[in-house]
């Protein structure tokens, strides 16, 4: 089995960054099985460890337990290819438990916001809900990842629609509190599809302080799907209506990994290749009918995309520096 808790997965990642070879791990969202198939076969092609996650809207559409052996499957047909099941967006702690019963190896509390995942929250709550996670979580051997600062836009129903960078004068103060194992920072990107009018301008000066402040914690940024026009293009030329906009550079997103950031995640530039695929069956073959006539070169699309994005990160051919190590065995290590 290649299960494995994201931590083991980031710490080949920070282990990289210390030694001089930077790389990060890209975290993609899954709603279905063709989403999980098609990104499992991207981290074949590039032998790349991955990221799968489920956000709580996912989870909803799919039915956590359909979700959870569609995710299993990847993991018992792919042996080879280090995974960590990952739940992104937990709002509190019984969606935190629930995730974990389900096998998850990793889980995130958003405690930057409250619990209807829009308004923001005070310092002192998200410490609150984050340290009750991590206490819960670490008996099991699951990695929590925490959020300090918010993200511009909403996606899957959350976010609050405003940017507040992370400040890095509560950085530490917040690890030594909360012990969380990532922490996702806010350094002005967004969630959603419609992200930014113009190039977005990211601090890279925060990753900067906040990677020398805690050395031996994972960074993470979320809200970095690139938008690629090309897909929007797609798109609209069968039948789509999408307006204008930009996502995060890649070339932004390769300058934080140089400076430290360890998970990635990418959701969004799924979302349009599946969706651009689709539309081009719907347009070019109307007589087709059979689902799988268009989900097929949907998953293509999706593999890669996904496959760009592993190789962009550098994440590609990395499998090999992940150390396998059950939940059992991290439980084991917390405890010390």
């Amino acid at each position: 089995m290649s299960l494995v808790p994201m931590r083991a997965i980031l710490q080949a990642s920070l282990d990289a960054y210390k030694a001089g070879s930077q790389f990060a791990v890209g975290a993609y969202n899954v709603n279905n099985m063709e989403q999980i198939q098609g990104i499992m076969m991207a981290a074949n092609q590039t032998q790349s460890p991955v990221i799968i996650q489920a956000s709580r809207g996912a989870l909803k559409y799919a039915d956590m337990d359909y979700l959870k052996h569609l995710m299993q499957a990847a993991v018992e047909l792919n042996p080879g290819i280090p995974v960590a099941m990952h739940l992104d967006h937990g709002n509190n702690l019984d969606s935190v438990k629930k995730s974990i019963s389900l096998g998850f190896t990793s889980v995130m509390i958003d405690g930057s916001l409250m619990e209807d995942g829009k308004t923001a929250s005070t310092y002192d709550y998200n410490v609150k809900v984050t340290k009750e996670v991590v206490e819960y979580a670490h008996n099991f051997g699951v990695t929590v990842e925490g959020e300090l600062g918010t993200l511009g836009g909403i996606e899957d129903g959350v976010g609050s629609g405003k940017i507040h960078l992370t400040d890095p004068d509560q950085v530490v103060d917040f690890v030594n509190k909360t012990g969380v194992d990532a922490l996702a920072i806010a350094i002005g990107t967004s969630h959603g599809a419609y992200k930014f009018k113009e190039e977005p301008k990211l601090a890279f000066d925060i990753i900067e302080k906040i990677r020398k402040m805690i050395p031996d914690k994972f960074l993470v940024s979320h809200g970095s799907s690139s938008v690629p026009a090309e897909l929007i293009d797609m798109i609209n030329k069968y039948g789509g209506n999408m307006k204008k906009t930009m996502g995060v550079p890649v070339a932004s997103l390769q300058k934080a990994i140089k400076l430290g950031m360890n998970k990635i995640n990418v959701d969004t530039d799924g979302r349009l290749a599946v969706t651009a695929a689709i539309r081009k069956v719907f347009t070019e073959a109307p007589d087709k009918f059979d689902p799988r006539d268009y989900l097929k070169p949907a998953r293509e699309a999706l593999a890669a995309i996904i496959a760009q994005r592993m190789n962009d990160f550098g994440t590609a051919g990395h499998i090999k520096d992940v150390k396998m190590i059950s939940l059992a065995e991290m439980a084991k290590f917390y405890k010390k």
